[in-house]
């Protein structure tokens, strides 16, 4: 599936922790409630942890109480890649960078009272944050 940032799996163990390495690169999910970004409330963008993409604005996030950081939409259409996800039995829609193919969550469509009516449940482990300057 060609990316614009394709690394051997060994280069993507060399350059991310363990941790983000089971998330991004074997579709793993950090426990809910775990993740350093689920409070983050300050304005600022957020990006993809292993190649540095622009993927939310802080301003689509909102407090869904399912655990994990959630936006109502990505900064582009284009910036995410959505993948049919028939895993664990269940069928969900799978939410990827789509510059370098990293695993970031699952998009719902359960956003209740937000403008798109998506939730994009996002791992913290997936994603930086950059706060606005002052």
């Amino acid at each position: 599936m060609g990316y614009d940032v394709e690394k051997t799996e060994e280069e993507w163990r060399a350059e991310l922790t363990p941790e983000q390495y089971a998330v991004l690169r074997e579709q793993g999910t950090e426990r809910a409630w775990t993740g350093e970004l689920l409070d983050e409330d300050r304005a600022g963008i957020y990006t993809c942890a292993a190649c540095g993409a622009e993927l939310f604005k802080s301003g689509t996030k909102f407090d869904s109480h399912c655990g994990w950081p959630s936006f109502y939409e990505s900064v582009r259409p284009d910036a995410v890649q959505l993948l049919e996800d028939n895993s664990l039995g269940m069928e969900r829609t799978e939410v990827r960078c789509a510059k370098c193919g990293g695993h970031l969550g699952h998009v719902f469509p359960d956003g209740f009272g937000t403008p798109t009516g998506d939730r994009y449940c996002m791992n913290s482990l997936s994603l930086n944050f950059t706060a606005d300057e002052a």
